[in-house]
């Protein structure tokens, strides 16, 4: 169902794929969007236990695509060092091939929600997450993505 990769010896081992996964700080999520036309949105997320989880309005373009259609990609940058002198760049990336489902139990709404907001303020105490948790979490929707492929690539030379 999936194509396999073409230059096999730039392929990211499934390792080295979910390390870039975990390290980034942010992604591109692609929709099926209005009229046929895709949509992409750089957006934060944090992968946690196999999963891809982000936030989003509870309304909006890419809550809508995905409640018509759940298949998505989401693509992570892990390396892009331009390389003036030899015309090139050192790259790293990954694309994942899921399915997106909005999170309705209220457990794994929290869970995740805790997640994010660890992975991008590790610092901060418990009681300030929960805080931040409770003043926001009514105008939030958390979304899953559960993998169904996940493929990587570096430059020929890295």
């Amino acid at each position: 169902m999936f194509r396999e990769m073409r230059r096999k010896a730039q392929q990211l081992s499934e390792r080295e794929c979910v390390e870039i996964l975990e390290r980034e700080s942010s992604g591109v999520l692609a929709v099926s969007g209005d009229e046929g036309y895709p949509y992409a949105v750089p957006l934060s997320y944090v992968y946690k236990s196999g999963k891809i989880y982000f936030h989003c309005a509870k309304q909006g373009h890419k809550l809508d695509s995905i409640k018509k259609y759940d298949k998505v990609s989401f693509c992570v940058i892990g390396q892009d060092n331009v390389i003036q002198s030899e015309f090139r760049t050192m790259y790293r990336s990954v694309i994942v091939f899921g399915r997106a489902r909005l999170l309705e139990d209220e457990r794994e709404i929290f869970d995740s929600i805790m997640s994010l907001s660890k992975k991008y303020s590790p610092d901060i105490a418990e009681e300030e997450h929960l805080a931040e948790i409770e003043r926001f979490k009514k105008a939030l929707c958390m979304v899953e993505i559960t993998p169904e492929h996940i493929t990587g690539k570096r430059s020929k030379d890295d």
